[in-house]
């Protein structure tokens, strides 16, 4: 009994065993065994929308992850619907998140589960979310999962056609031709918009009824004609016909026949007018067909095109598929073994500098800064937005990297069950950083550790940022219990950010306490609202 007395009189003076909840707190069991605070279902609709539920988790399968994040969406779509849409088209127009299937997920369950006024906004957002003819494909399947095809739903079908100018239409049935069990023709079938052009007629009856024969001439209408090529190409007899069509109509890489697809003739007619994302998606193909080699002025101009901030701002293209390119270019082999190739290290360096545009410019809030990488056993595995291999604990590094490329006064250090300083200097190499955190050990996960280090240490620290998935357990005190012996015994008012690496609904910090703040990693606007928090101006 003298025990357990001595024990609780320990929990209430400030250091409770992780596995235990700190007495009168809100703090909840985490899928690791310890306790944490839970983050309310706003927090967890953003989490689920930036981050998603791919891959899953070491404590949690993707499944679970993900009705966990239906679940809060339903909840916050029951409480405020209409406000569910705004954070929805938010977060998908600023390009906020590495996929967008989320999103649509979202905007799928508010059209067919909210109130009259939810599902009115849901549908009418359906542009703005739904950009491309992948993305309504996605919707198509959420919705058509969860309601019927009711005047509402196919209205809105019809009007992001009938939005479409026949030039953008005609290009993206090229390009996005069908997806998940849809196609355009299903759902022209299903909604029947009415044509506004005489161009747009066309398009429609080509995508219900198919192209009636391929002449030797281009159709006479303009928006039309790369629609004829399209056709044409599918005849083409050799790559120079290929390469001429290409060039001359724009198209695609997804309009080119399969065997043309390894002709260097044939991509080099692409390369010219490729767009930004299908560029970095191709970049090991350039390379292992040859056009792409060191010092080549097709590599002159992916450095000078990965280094253009407003092009890859236009382009929405997030850091993550920058990162994901970075990984698998820099390896010279695909993730899935097929394809071996040579990489060029000035397109190296390019991807590595973009990674770090794709945030946007960022201003320093010229604090002391801590920076804690959680390189537990939980955060190497599964995935960051579904990019194989890419694990929540790579995903920190690169997460920090950022931080640090801003920030004058920065301390890195990395943690499980013990904490080491990591040598990282201004700007260094994502690689390199990894091969540190490798030699690390893993074991159980204390994030009390770095506040601890530091007031043993005597480090002055302003912010302590913490990289982790929040499923701590293993310590002897809980961190927030480290940060208020921090506060207390420097005199510092340290204030404590934690970055949440998945889409679970647990974290490490108090939401009772203006001092510490939980941001969604790999969110581009978190970066930014870290340093106002930091600098005490948010």
């Amino acid at each position: 009994m003298t025990k357990h007395l001595t024990s609780f009189l320990a929990r209430t003076n400030g250091a409770t065993p992780q596995s235990l909840p700190i007495a009168g707190s809100a703090q909840v069991a985490n899928s690791a065994g310890g306790y944490s605070f839970a983050v309310d279902d706003w927090t967890r609709l953003r989490r689920f929308l930036v981050l998603g539920s791919e891959g899953g988790s070491y404590y949690a399968t993707e499944a679970a992850l993900t009705a966990d994040g239906a679940g809060a969406t339903l909840r916050c779509i029951a409480l405020d619907g209409c406000r569910v849409v705004r954070e929805i088209v938010e977060i998908s127009q600023a390009g906020r998140a590495p996929k967008n299937d989320a999103a649509l997920f979202a905007l799928a369950l508010c059209a067919s589960k909210g109130d009259d006024p939810t599902r009115r906004e849901a549908l009418a957002a359906l542009p703005k979310v739904a950009r491309t003819g992948t993305h309504l494909f996605h919707f198509a399947a959420f919705a058509d999962a969860q309601r019927g095809w009711g005047r509402g739903l196919r209205s809105a079908i019809a009007n992001w056609y009938g939005a479409q100018d026949a030039k953008n239409l005609a290009y993206g049935a090229i390009k996005y031709q069908s997806r998940d069990g849809w196609s355009h023709r299903d759902l022209l079938r299903l909604s029947h918009p009415t044509p506004k052009t005489q161009a747009q007629g066309i398009i429609y009856h080509w995508m219900t009824q198919g192209w009636p024969g391929v002449g030797t001439e281009p159709h006479p209408v303009a928006e039309v004609a790369q629609i004829w090529a399209f056709e044409r190409i599918k005849r083409a007899g050799d790559e120079m016909e290929v390469a001429s069509l290409i060039r001359e109509y724009r198209l695609p890489r997804e309009a080119v026949p399969t065997p043309f697809l390894t002709s260097p003739l044939v991509w080099e007619a692409l390369f010219e007018e490729m767009p930004m994302m299908a560029l970095i998606r191709n970049l090991a193909t350039l390379t292992r067909i040859g056009l792409l080699s060191p010092l080549s002025q097709t590599a002159q101009k992916v450095v000078a095109q990965l280094g253009d901030a407003d092009r890859l701002r236009r382009a929405r293209v997030h850091p993550i598929a920058i990162l994901a390119a970075l990984r698998t270019y820099a390896n010279g082999r695909g993730a899935r073994g097929k394809g071996v190739w040579e990489p060029v290290s000035a397109v190296v360096d390019a991807l590595d500098a973009a990674f770090y545009t794709a945030f946007g410019n960022l201003s320093p809030s010229k604090m002391r800064h801590l920076l804690a990488l959680d390189v537990s056993g939980s955060m190497s595995w599964g995935e960051i937005a579904g990019v194989p291999g890419l694990t929540p604990r790579e995903a920190s590094a690169a997460m920090a990297l950022v931080t640090g490329a801003v920030e004058e006064n920065v301390e890195y250090t990395a943690f499980s069950d013990k904490l080491v300083p990591v040598q990282i200097g201004h700007r260094v190499r994502l690689d390199s950083v990894l091969k540190q955190l490798a030699s690390i050990p893993m074991g159980g996960t204390d994030c009390a550790l770095p506040m601890l280090w530091a007031l043993k240490k005597k480090v002055m620290v302003d912010v302590f940022v913490v990289y982790t998935d929040s499923e701590t357990w293993f310590g002897k005190i809980h961190p927030v219990e480290a940060l208020a012996r921090y506060r207390q015994e420097t005199g510092i008012a340290a204030k404590l950010i934690v970055v949440g690496m998945l889409s679970n609904k647990f974290s490490i910090a108090d939401p009772n306490d203006g001092g510490m703040l939980d941001v969604v990693g790999f969110d581009i606007a978190a970066p930014q609202l870290m340093s106002d928090f930091a600098a005490g101006t948010l």
